[in-house]
């Protein structure tokens, strides 16, 4: 897919953000200022939330409350693997939450399969993104075609595919 603006990436997460359920972890990939924040705002706005939503690269985890409650976790900063054990990830998994990380893809070997992969880059013009989605583990496979078809009004809405050799499917 194809966003040209910080607002169209922002409502593209909150198109997302109704065919998320309790649970799910979305992971969000691509370089520094791709718009990973401006989605993960999209998908809190979509969820409900009312407060403003920002980066929580020094906080590293915020949580809102919403009608599904969502946790915005931003691993940028942390140095190694125990890390992620030391801010309770594991438990955040179990939650009832949708969880949404930063700069997930650095850590998705170590995640259980079931998860979405989000992947924004940029493209020619400044504020152009090109979003893709990798669906991974049965639930999200299941669900993969729902979520394209929903999604299908942004421009050149083709691009997910479904993870086959994910670790721990």
């Amino acid at each position: 897919m194809l966003t040209t603006s910080v607002e169209e990436t922002r409502s593209l997460g909150n198109a997302l953000a109704p065919l998320l359920l309790h649970g799910d972890l979305v992971l969000l990939a691509g370089d520094l200022g791709s718009g990973k924040t401006a989605l993960a705002q999209g998908i809190a706005a979509g969820l409900g939330v009312t407060e403003p939503v920002v980066s929580p690269s020094f906080a590293i985890v915020r949580e809102y409350q919403a009608r599904i409650p969502l946790l915005h976790v931003d691993i940028y900063r942390l140095g190694r693997m125990q890390d992620l054990h030391d801010i309770g990830f594991d438990e955040m998994l179990d939650a009832e939450s949708v969880v949404v990380v930063e700069w997930g893809d650095a850590i998705a070997t170590a995640l259980p399969g079931e998860h979405l992969v989000v992947r924004l880059d940029k493209g020619s013009a400044d504020d152009d993104r090109i979003v893709s989605l990798s669906f991974c583990g049965d639930s999200w496979r299941g669900r993969a075609k729902g979520i394209a078809s929903a999604l299908a009004s942004f421009s050149g809405a083709n691009a997910a595919r479904i993870c086959d050799d994910v670790e721990g499917d």
